[in-house]
């Protein structure tokens, strides 16, 4: 085992032998190293004040991300670079493109989001020469502002693209290849484990470490993206003792596609993953757009979303319609159940002491099926589902069906099939007549709580509602309503 946590911030190498195991990178930066351009706005990963570009090995590559650090905690950044506001500049003072275009476009007014909607568009400029509207808004996500709007910034990021000085200005072109060797000499071969004031932080250094940590520790608080146990410290105030980060572990994070289907790593993240949903189920591919924004993309993981077992995560139901399985792994093996049979009860999952999610496989939908995601938000834009939908439908040559599963999350103190609705359907020609007299056994199915997102009324209205879109989409009644699978009705 080894003491120390090791990145680089900026153009500075930091070694940490003790740090608080849930201590924020925002917190790190704004009070330990009075870098003080990323802002605290929300410390729950709205609103994008705060956003930084963490850079790490991917097979090799050196890939930057953007990432809220009021929830990125500390112990998740051994073998990173963490890139802050401050280092975009020259040593002249010069602007880089990406500030110069948000001067001329009149981008910013307080100036309090200011820098984060740089770092965003940063992010954006080293993927893209010329960026889309779409991939412009799809970056700007996870970015609120207040005052100026958010047209200013969007022309900023159309006109940073035309502005490419020499690779020698940029300060990640210019260091590049260091970057890359400095990273690898950071990368542990050991556990790293961090104790002070009774807390520890640990960071294995692989699966099978893993597994032997949470047998020694079954207890511990694993994280993966801290996209949700982030605001259990920030909101919530809990302290976590021991914490396991597992964002490093490349084992966890493959995704595999062949004959049977999609195999994905627990420690994949929604951007990560999306290309290849978008791909093999687009569908599936169109939900990840409205999960978080890119910031929450590039941290959450699909395992995470899974294990945290949270009644209104996205994934869940979709996952479920399509009849996923779920690999348990811990230190004495693994074993696969059906994903809906993971969810016990609110709070509560079929996960033994010192099992963890190891990945999720994802059967290939058959030739002729049908298949929708339906996610009910207030805002379409990172924002959490009132309640989320989905269907999954196989039927005979003489449109009888075959194969139904309908899930949904927001409904229930789980995600959770609609059995009673599927039992009324199976062996039944899907026609309007059939849909129409399914409705009612929603309310066998379901008995949804009132909230702030939704009343359950609403949610069960919905949830019948959708079942009868879902009809219309798959009976050509309402092609032109296929389009927005996963936007609001």
């Amino acid at each position: 085992m080894t003491d120390s946590i090791r990145f680089l911030l900026n153009d500075q190498p930091v070694t940490l032998d003790s740090a608080d195991p849930t201590g924020t990178l925002l917190d790190y930066l704004r009070l330990q190293k009075q870098l003080t351009g990323s802002k605290e706005g929300c410390a729950e990963g709205d609103c994008g004040a705060c956003t930084v570009l963490v850079g790490r090995l991917v097979k090799g590559q050196l890939r930057y991300e953007t990432v809220n650090a009021c929830i990125r905690f500390i112990g998740s950044l051994n073998s990173t670079h963490v890139v802050t506001v401050e280092h975009l500049a020259a040593k002249d003072g010069s602007l880089h493109p990406v500030q110069q275009a948000m001067v001329d476009c009149h981008g910013s007014q307080c100036g309090f989001c200011t820098p984060g909607f740089v770092m965003s568009l940063y992010g954006l400029w080293l993927e893209s020469e010329a960026p889309s509207r779409a991939e412009i808004e799809r970056a700007l996500q996870g970015n609120l502002c207040r005052c100026t709007g958010y047209e200013p910034i969007v022309k900023a990021a159309e006109q940073m693209g035309h502005t490419r000085p020499s690779a020698l200005f940029d300060p990640l072109a210019r260091e590049r290849e260091q970057i890359v060797k400095t990273l690898a000499a950071m990368a542990e071969s050991d556990t790293i484990v961090l104790d002070g004031d009774g807390r520890s932080l640990i960071v294995p250094n692989s699966v099978a470490a893993l597994a032997n940590v949470l047998a020694a520790h079954p207890s511990a608080t694993v994280v993966a993206g801290a996209t949700d146990v982030g605001l259990w410290v920030t909101k919530q105030m809990r302290v976590l003792n021991p914490v396991v980060f597992i964002n490093h572990l490349q084992e966890l994070q493959d995704i595999t596609v062949d004959a049977t289907g999609i195999s994905i790593g627990a420690g994949v993240s929604y951007s990560a993953a999306f290309d290849c949903l978008r791909s093999e189920i687009p569908a599936f591919g169109r939900l990840i757009e409205r999960i978080g924004g890119q910031q929450v993309r590039n941290m959450g993981t699909i395992g995470g979303n899974i294990a945290n077992g949270s009644p209104i995560g996205d994934t869940p139901p979709a996952l479920i319609a399509l009849g996923a399985e779920l690999t348990l792994r811990s230190a004495s093996g693994t074993r696969t159940l059906a994903l809906e049979d993971y969810f016990l009860t609110y709070g509560k999952q079929d996960r033994q002491p010192g099992e963890f999610v190891e990945s999720v496989h994802v059967p290939r939908p058959g030739a002729d099926s049908h298949y929708a995601v339906y996610k009910i938000s207030k805002r379409r834009d990172e924002d959490i589902s009132a309640l989320c939908g989905a269907f999954y439908l196989e039927k005979d040559a003489s449109h009888r069906v075959t194969t139904l599963r309908i899930a949904f999350g927001g409904m229930a103190g789980t995600p959770k099939r609609a059995s009673a609705v599927e039992a009324s359907l199976i062996g039944k020609i899907w026609n309007r007549e059939t849909i129409d007299a399914a409705r009612a056994a929603f309310d066998a199915d379901y008995q949804p709580l009132t909230d702030w997102r939704a009343s359950a009324d609403y949610r069960q209205l919905t949830a019948k509602n959708l079942l009868t879109r879902f009809f219309l989409e798959t009976s050509g009644e309402g092609q032109e309503l296929r389009r927005f699978a996963v936007e609001e009705v």
